[in-house]
C-alpha cells in the first residue's frame, strides 16, 4: 500500500496492511534527529522513518510587511505582538512565540471590535504555490494545518487577541463581544479555507483544525457555553471542508470527551489527539465508545515515558495503545503533541521501531 492508501483505509474503518504512522515534532528535536542520524533535514526523517503524512506549508503570505515594534516585538498576523522565548536551558531549550499584549484587551464594545484596523484579508495570501505543494507530497497523505497563526480556528486566534483571561470574562459578562470577534475570525478563517482548497483542486487529503478546549482535568469552557459559543463555526469549517469532498482533522489538547459526540455529530472525521493522563481520555474507553464513528490520531504521551522514561517504556506504551486502538483501522499512530527538546534521540527511535512492531495487522 502507499501511504495515501493506508491512510484512506484506516480512514474508512478498514484495517490497512499497517497502522498509518505520523510524526508531529518541534524544530528542536529535529535538529537532535538529524544530527544524530546522519540526515539532512525535516524530509529525510520522514524518509527515515517511513512516515505516511507529510504536512504542506499553504499559502504565502505577500501582504504588508509585518510591524515591528520599538520594543522588539513583531505583529502576527492578526496585529499581536510577540517575542521570542525560551523555555528550559541546555539541550533542553525549546523556543516558542510569546504574545506581548493582546491588541484587544481594552476594547469595551462591538464597535471596538469592528473598528479594529489590523484584521487579516484573504488577499493577502498567494495560493498558487499549494499545487505544486502537493505534487512535491508524492505518495504520502497531505495534510494542511498551518502554523499558530494561520491555522483554521476561533478560539486560539481569539485570546491571542483579547486575552485569555479577559475572552473568559466575556463569556459571561460581555458575550457580545466575544461573538463579535470569533464571527471575525470565521470570517476570515472560512473564506482563507475555501481559497486554499480551491487551489489545491484535491491535492489535499485532510484539512486540520486546530483550537484547544481542554485542560489536563476537564474543559476550558463547560459544555453548553462551548456548544452555544464556539459550536456553530467549529461545524461550519467542517461543511467548508466537505463541500470539497475533504474530510477534516480537528487537534485539541486536554479532556474533551463531553463534547465528542457533538463534533461527530458536526462531521468530525478525525480527532487528534488521545491525549493521555487527562480526565476522560482513557484510550480503551474511547475506542469503545466511539471508535466505530470516529478516527483517532495520536495517543503517546510527550508529557511522561517519551521524555522521561526510558526506550523501553516507550515501547511498552506504543504496545498498549496498538492493542486497544489499531483492530479495525481508525487509528493513525502519533504523539499527542509534538515532540519537545526534553526527549532523547534514543526513545524517538524506540517509539517509531515500535509502531512497526505492533502496528502491523
Amino acid at each position: 500500500m502507499t501511504s495515501l492508501e493506508r491512510a484512506l483505509t484506516s480512514l474508512r474503518h478498514e484495517q490497512p496492511d499497517r497502522v498509518p504512522v505520523d510524526y508531529w515534532s518541534t524544530g528542536e528535536i529535529d535538529a537532535k534527529l538529524c544530527a544524530a542520524l546522519g540526515l539532512a533535514n525535516r524530509k529525510a526523517i520522514l524518509d527515515h522513518f517511513d512516515v505516511d503524512f507529510v504536512y504542506i506549508e499553504g499559502p504565502a503570505y505577500v501582504g504588508e510587511e509585518l510591524v515591528t515594534r520599538e520594543d522588539g516585538s513583531r505583529e502576527d498576523l492578526w496585529g499581536v505582538p510577540r517575542v521570542t522565548a525560551t523555555a528550559g536551558a541546555g539541550e533542553r531549550a525549546q523556543r516558542y512565540s510569546h504574545v506581548v499584549q493582546p491588541p484587544l484587551a481594552e476594547a469595551t464594545s462591538v464597535a471596538d471590535i469592528e473598528d479594529y484596523p489590523k484584521w487579516p484579508d484573504p488577499d493577502w495570501f498567494d495560493y498558487s504555490v499549494i499545487g505544486q505543494q502537493c505534487a512535491d507530497a508524492g505518495e504520502r497523505c497531505v495534510m494542511f494545518m498551518g502554523d499558530r497563526l494561520n491555522r483554521i480556528a476561533q478560539f486560539k486566534p481569539a485570546q491571542y487577541l483579547r486575552g485569555m483571561e479577559r475572552v473568559m470574562i466575556d463569556l459571561i459578562e460581555s458575550p457580545e463581544i466575544f461573538r463579535a470577534i470569533v464571527e471575525r475570525i470565521g470570517r476570515f478563517c472560512g473564506e482563507y479555507l475555501r481559497r486554499i482548497l480551491a487551489a489545491a483542486d484535491g491535492g489535499i487529503d485532510v484539512v486540520v483544525t486546530g483550537d484547544d478546549f481542554g485542560m489536563q482535568e476537564g474543559m476550558l469552557v463547560a459544555p453548553p457555553v462551548w456548544r452555544e459559543f464556539l459550536e456553530p463555526g467549529f461545524g461550519r469549517f467542517i461543511e467548508i471542508a466537505h463541500e470539497f469532498g475533504v474530510p477534516v482533522m480537528h487537534h485539541t489538547c486536554g479532556s474533551v470527551r463531553p463534547i465528542i459526540a457533538d463534533m461527530i455529530d458536526d462531521g468530525l472525521d478525525v480527532l487528534n489527539p488521545i491525549q493521555p493522563g487527562a480526565k476522560g481520555m482513557d484510550h480503551t474507553e474511547l475506542k469503545a465508545e466511539f471508535g466505530d464513528r470516529l478516527v483517532f490520531h495520536g495517543g503517546v504521551s510527550i508529557q511522561t515515558n517519551l521524555p522521561r522514561g526510558k526506550p523501553d517504556d516507550v515501547r511498552q506504551e506504543v504496545g498498549a495503545l496498538m492493542q486497544t486502538m489499531e483492530p479495525g483501522g481508525g487509528f493513525w499512530a502519533c504523539t499527542a503533541h509534538n515532540i519537545q527538546a526534553d526527549t532523547s534521540v534514543e526513545n524517538v527511535v524506540a517509539m517509531f521501531e515500535a509502531y512497526r512492531e505492533f502496528g502491523r495487522y
